[in-house]
């Protein structure tokens, strides 16, 4: 079994290892490769179409745009889904010491918001879009997570574009410097939210990061695993199966699962359409996994 992740340190690539933990305590595989990738979520739905891998991690806001072909995809890809991993908040930093009192004042600076082609850019893109501005209204700077920081930390740019915690790279980064999170003008965020379906609202908890000195409210990006329509629907049902059974082992594995349950809750009231972000079925070996479990009817 190949899983598809991210970068080495990123919230994807912890998390496919704690999944692999757990899947191979389930004896679902052997071997379960976990796989880093540059560009995340393109890169894996690409690579699950040219049957590079059986499993691959993704943001929501990328899937519907794969299923239907569309830039940077050229063409449609057979995703479905299989199970939604974690709602995680995407959080702009900058040096402690800016002047810089929130997202919206970001204007006209210099900006990291991601290595080039990943889903952070498309992040930044849909967050600075529902305030009202763009990449030509800043100076967008494409660096990864650890770079950014670096450079961040530098001097050489004034804010940065970070993932969900906890991660390696920020853990690190905000151990060495001293940072704050940014946060939103009063009605930004519930715009950000109202605008963006595959976002939550969730709150980055006071302490969490040295940085975080309140309890700061923030967009959280809701993260899935997605497979491909010929992925065999036995296959598929015992990976989900493994991840219902598993829910708290994950959380204990990797803080980024916890309230993993609450993602599927939804099925009961909603049906499959509640994981059917951006339009990507359920896949048939999903539906009959959740419907076994009794949180799908």
């Amino acid at each position: 079994m190949r899983i598809g992740t991210a970068e080495r340190g990123s919230t994807f690539w912890t998390q496919g290892l704690a999944l692999q933990t757990v899947l191979r305590a389930a004896g679902i595989a052997e071997p379960i490769d976990v796989l880093d990738s540059v560009a995340a979520s393109i890169e894996n739905a690409q690579r699950l179409a040219s049957s590079d891998l059986d499993y691959g991690f993704m943001a929501a806001n990328w899937i519907g745009r794969a299923l239907r072909g569309e830039s940077p995809f050229t063409a449609s890809i057979g995703l479905r889904m299989v199970a939604p991993m974690n709602a995680g908040p995407m959080y702009f930093i900058s040096r402690a010491e800016s002047d810089i009192p929130g997202v919206r004042d970001l204007k006209g600076k210099r900006v990291v918001v991601g290595a080039p082609g990943s889903g952070t850019v498309q992040h930044a893109l849909s967050i600075f879009s529902t305030l009202g501005f763009g990449f030509d209204d800043i100076t967008p700077v494409f660096l990864d997570y650890r770079s950014g920081g670096e450079a961040l930390a530098a001097g050489q740019v004034d804010a940065q574009l970070q993932c969900p915690i906890p991660n390696p790279v920020m853990t690190a980064l905000d151990a060495r410097y001293d940072f704050r999170v940014l946060p939103y003008a009063a009605g930004d965020l519930e715009t950000v939210l109202a605008k963006n379906s595959v976002y939550r609202r969730v709150v980055m908890r006071k302490g969490a990061l040295r940085a975080l000195l309140d309890d700061v409210a923030q967009p959280g990006v809701v993260n899935v695993l997605v497979t491909h329509e010929r992925q065999k629907r036995e296959d598929v049902a015992s990976v989900v199966r493994v991840v219902i059974a598993g829910a708290e082992e994950l959380q204990r594995l990797n803080p980024l699962f916890t309230g993993l349950a609450e993602l599927w809750d939804p099925l009961k009231s909603a049906g499959p359409g509640a994981l059917e972000f951006e339009g990507v079925p359920l896949h048939e070996g999903a539906r009959e996994a959740y419907r076994a479990a009794g949180l799908l009817n």
